[in-house]
């Protein structure tokens, strides 16, 4: 069995740095959705300020693809949280003094879009370029483990700080883990990418378009979460604090959110030993569950429910993700990796904005409570849709990366488990 992927010291700063400040990040959205709230806004508001963040970060990403594979990676996550730390001081520092107001946070949103968007795929693309070969795969795993953790803390931490001291002073909390997050990526020593950088911007987007439509496994799946997006977007990001909030309280909100990360933690566990043959058959099987969150929110009348919808919901997500993960850092070019995670992004958070800033108003004209079953039974037949491709059913492992493969390859010697 290889080597765990922690013995690589770049592995253990790229996932210290993400786990920190991911504590901080799963408590922006609660903060933001009661600051909104707390200003006098309406679900349509909360919506827009959602959706100017969500936009920003579309429009910048396929431009922080091209950086990604153009510039030292980790110096791109180290300037992002930089400067992300700046920002949200001073948006925990607006709230705090009672001087915010629902365009300061749609502003500042915009600026954190921009900034999370630039290292975002050059950040999904790092696990390769921190571990061996044969270490891909669990490093995979451990990375979304321990993200998907530290954000169930944050999710549970959340509620209560927003309840007690205020939306700012959570806020805060994520400028200071931000700069945490940068000092730890500034101890990663990777290679820098071998990609020229010579080609106009048009010119390397494209030709990371080409290699996203070379796997139709790749474009398929991505068209589906766009789809997936555009609907589960707003249901939680607009409907959920509301929904959630209006008859249980704040902190049932923040324990809704902490449930789901539990369940991405789940579901992480459960990847480092179940290791499917086929990458994304049984994924998006699993990725069916996530409608069991909007299901509940719509019809459930005990807050237990919720809870548990918004568990299936990680596990689901989570296992599903792992698979796409590996998939595309066992399958994509090393020099175009970065702009395959942006066109993921993209395509995937695309219409996101669309759905938030429309969630409010169609909510209001069809009804919250059937509004949430749509979106569930979008997510669930979605998901299940996707089987009907033979490249989504057939996409394997690599032999070399398997070890129910490799112990066949040897002859006698059992399968190594994680």
């Amino acid at each position: 069995m290889p080597a765990s992927p922690l013995t690589s010291p770049d592995f253990r700063w790229l996932v210290s740095g993400i786990a920190v400040s991911g504590l901080g990040s799963a408590m922006t959205p609660v903060a933001l959705a009661f600051a909104v709230l707390d200003l006098g806004g309406s679900a349509s508001q909360l919506g827009l300020v959602i959706a100017a963040f969500a936009l920003a970060d579309v429009v910048t990403t396929l431009y922080g693809g091209v950086l990604g594979d153009r510039l030292p990676r980790q110096l791109l996550m180290q300037g992002s949280a930089t400067a992300t730390c700046v920002s949200q001081a001073i948006c925990a520092t607006v709230l705090v003094t009672d001087h915010g107001s629902i365009l300061f946070l749609a502003l500042i949103g915009v600026v954190n879009g921009c900034l999370g968007a630039l290292a975002q795929p050059a950040s999904n693309s790092m696990t390769r370029f921190t571990v061996a070969e044969a270490q891909l795969p669990r490093a995979v795993v451990v990375r979304s483990l321990a993200s998907q953790t530290s954000y169930a803390i944050g999710f549970a931490l959340a509620g209560i700080v927003v309840a007690t001291a205020g939306p700012g002073w959570a806020i805060a909390v994520d400028a200071l883990t931000y700069a945490v997050a940068a000092g730890c990526f500034a101890m990663i020593r990777v290679a820098a990418p071998t990609t020229a950088g010579g080609e106009r911007l048009l010119a390397e987007l494209a030709d990371g378009a080409r290699e996203v439509l070379r796997h139709t496994w790749l474009w398929l799946l991505i068209g589906q979460a766009l789809l997936y997006h555009l609907c589960f977007g707003g249901a939680q990001g607009v409907l959920g604090p509301i929904v959630v909030g209006d008859t249980w309280g704040e902190e049932a909100w923040g324990g809704a959110m902490a449930a789901l990360m539990a369940g991405f933690v789940i579901g992480g566990l459960v990847a480092l030993r179940w290791r499917p043959r086929h990458l994304l058959r049984s994924g998006v099987v699993l990725l069916s569950l996530t409608a069991a969150f909007p299901l509940a929110m719509a019809l459930a009348d005990q807050l237990w429910l919720v809870l548990a919808g918004a568990a299936v919901h990680g596990i689901g997500l989570q296992l599903f993700s792992v698979s796409w993960d590996l998939a595309i850092q066992e399958n994509v070019a090393e020099d175009k990796l970065s702009r395959v995670y942006a066109f993921d992004l993209v395509g995937s958070f695309v219409c996101r904005p669309l759905g938030l800033a429309l969630t409010g108003p169609v909510a209001g004209v069809v009804g919250t409570d059937r509004w949430l079953v749509v979106v569930a039974g979008v997510m669930g037949v979605s998901s299940l849709a996707a089987l009907a491709a033979p490249s989504v059913r057939g996409l394997r492992r690599r032999p070399e990366l398997d070890p129910a493969g490799a112990a066949g390859a040897a002859g006698a010697a059992p399968a190594a488990s994680m």
